[in-house]
């Protein structure tokens, strides 16, 4: 194993011995950072499923150029492994602070670039491939959030309450939900159909700017991790931090991947797919199923604030595993229920799915800080959570809409089902983590199997 040595800094003690440490700005921090990175995050999955497929793929027809809007929407994941390993190795090597404002600045030029890009009725085919490299682009700064928000969380909360406190940049990822959903909900009401696709769908991705402003404000003013500083002081920096987790905890990434698939996948065909599901198919009216995207977004917060608490006094594992087996009965019944055509049935559909997604991405944050060394748990971390993205965030809404005019949408709901399954099996495996010290000495610390 190889070592970078760094000086020093200030002696520091691990996050339970500090008496008042300033939980509540950590915890704002990490909640008001999150909510305005995935904002933008989100702001394109709704624009995507809305009214890019007119805007940027128009000669492909209604049903083509939504299988493309999502498939750049998909690219996103594709780049957010590599987010991870890019500035989880930057995460692990000079700290969770630094890091996390390079990742707000990404976001935030690429979403405002996306407000500004011209139709593809104005330069043609280049639009939707600047589209692509932006959207690239906020897949990379997406990988490298999440991790580092949750590690400035549960590397400072002290143990016994480590679930709580690591919810809140999940819980940030509700409240951007609600916010993207608000602000097109709030437009499509405000302005005619061709105003909205002519340029009122940009007017939520250059809002942004205002609120990345507010965010790297917030996030210049807190202060370094205590367990990364410990680490620091006692054997320094991982000079390659990726090669460190495949090294030794290898099993662990692959299981934790598969653990949180089923959260992500509930999470984006709850909140992308079926916006698009509820406009095309069931012929709702645009601004209803955005209201009720809203809904589901205050839906997910909620669940996660419960996961996360009940985290703590029952276990993470068994709180993820109710939540799967929850998954797995709803998944079965939510197309048949969503294919009834009514409204009621959208108003049900929507919340109660991403309800039971946050009752597993409560306990997540901690979960996977858990799960890892400190040395390389940026990297770790975040790899497994943007894996998980790639393959239950974008693969689902993608190959959604094929899957449902070939085989119907039953076929589609057993698929999800079977994705709860995996997770399920894969938290059995796990085991238990809250008995875990964050800021153990050794990798080979974390649970065996």
């Amino acid at each position: 194993m190889t070592y970078s040595k760094t000086q020093a800094g200030p002696d520091v003690t691990t996050p339970a011995e500090v008496p008042g440490r300033p939980m509540k700005r950590i915890a704002t921090a990490s909640f008001i950072g999150t909510v305005i990175e995935f904002y933008d995050f989100n702001i394109y999955g709704t624009a995507a499923a809305l009214v890019f497929s007119q805007v940027f793929f128009p000669a492909l027809g209604t049903a083509a150029g939504t299988v493309a809007s999502f498939a750049t929407l998909g690219v996103a994941f594709v780049a957010r492994p590599f987010g991870s390993i890019l500035f989880g190795h930057f995460g692990d090597r000079i700290g969770r602070k630094k890091t996390l404002v390079a990742t707000m600045l990404v976001m935030g030029v690429a979403t405002l670039l996306v407000g500004l890009m011209p139709a593809a009725s104005t330069i043609g085919v280049l639009a939707p491939i600047l589209l692509v490299v932006l959207r690239v682009l906020q897949g990379l700064a997406a990988g490298g959030e999440w991790a580092g928000a949750v590690l400035f969380a549960s590397e400072n909360a002290p143990k016994a309450t480590r679930g709580f406190w690591s919810m809140f940049p999940s819980f940030g990822g509700g409240g951007a939900i609600v916010l993207a959903n608000t602000t097109f909900f709030l437009i499509a009401i405000g302005m005619p159909e061709d105003i909205f696709l002519s340029w009122g769908w940009r007017v939520p991705f250059l809002l942004s700017v205002f609120l990345i402003a507010i965010g790297l404000w917030v996030r210049l003013r807190i202060d370094e991790t205590p367990a990364f500083t410990k680490q620091i002081q006692r054997s320094g920096a991982a000079r390659t931090p990726l090669l460190e987790v495949f090294k030794h905890q290898p099993k662990q990434v692959l299981l934790g991947t598969g653990a949180t698939t089923m959260t992500l996948a509930l999470t984006y065909v709850g909140g992308s797919y079926m916006v698009n599901y509820g406009t095309t198919v069931l012929s709702l009216p645009r601004p209803y199923v955005l209201g009720i995207a809203v809904l589901g977004g205050l839906a997910i917060s909620v669940a996660v604030v419960i996961g996360a608490v009940l985290s703590d006094r029952i276990g993470r594992r068994r709180m993820i595993t109710i939540a799967a087996g929850l998954a797995i009965v709803w998944t079965l019944a939510l197309f048949p229920i969503l294919d009834t055509k009514t409204k009621l049935a959208f108003a049900i559909g929507v919340p109660v799915t991403l309800f039971i997604s946050g009752l597993a991405t409560g306990p997540l944050g901690a979960f996977l800080s858990e799960l890892f060394h400190t040395r390389y748990r940026y990297t770790a971390a975040g790899l497994s959570y943007s894996l998980a993205g790639l393959i239950g965030g974008a693969v689902p809404p993608l190959i959604a809409a094929p899957i449902i005019a070939a085989w119907g949408s039953m076929t589609f709901g057993t698929m999800l089902a079977a994705v709860a399954a995996v997770s399920l099996a894969c938290v059995l495996i796990i085991g238990e983590t809250r008995q875990l010290d964050i800021d153990r000495d050794e990798p080979e610390a974390a649970p065996a199997f």
